[in-house]
């Protein structure tokens, strides 16, 4: 069974470099707190941990 991630975006991206906020609209993310869902991959995986203090992930069962 293949996992998906609940990506939420929680704190603002301001102040922070340009790279981490490309990596937040790279998620699908738009607004704070805007929840998207992405399957669990390592390309995901990697992108979630570029900006690990500014989103909030939870695991599921697809």
């Amino acid at each position: 069974m293949s996992k998906n991630l609940k990506i939420t975006w929680t704190k603002s991206a301001i102040g922070y470099s340009q790279r981490q906020k490309d990596t937040i609209r790279s998620l699908g993310l738009r607004r704070l707190n805007q929840t998207v869902e992405k399957s669990d991959d390592p390309e995901i995986r990697g992108m979630v941990n570029k900006v690990r203090h500014l989103v909030r992930v939870e695991e599921e069962e697809a």
